[in-house]
């Protein structure tokens, strides 16, 4: 299968095809690491807080530290404060 620019050549019959360029749909996916996340909550008293600073929602932090095993409890300045 060799390969242009704009074309690929098929496999089976040797014909020409077009490369269709497929775009995403939706919002680009948020690449803020585990790291930020952190350090954020580290900063800040609520995830509310937190997720206000990395400018996403604070599923995407519960989300973010679930996938980790850790809790925003540990993290935060009051343990509190975290409902």
């Amino acid at each position: 299968m060799k390969t242009n620019d704009n074309f690929m050549t098929c496999p089976n019959c040797g014909a020409d095809l077009p490369i269709v360029r497929v775009h995403r749909l939706g919002r680009k996916p948020s690449n803020i690491g585990v790291n930020n996340v952190c350090d954020a909550l580290q900063n800040s008293s609520t995830v509310t807080e937190a997720a206000i600073k990395l400018k996403c929602s604070r599923g995407y932090v519960y989300k973010i530290l679930k996938e980790f095993g850790m809790s925003p409890k540990t993290l935060t300045k009051e343990v509190h404060s975290v409902k």
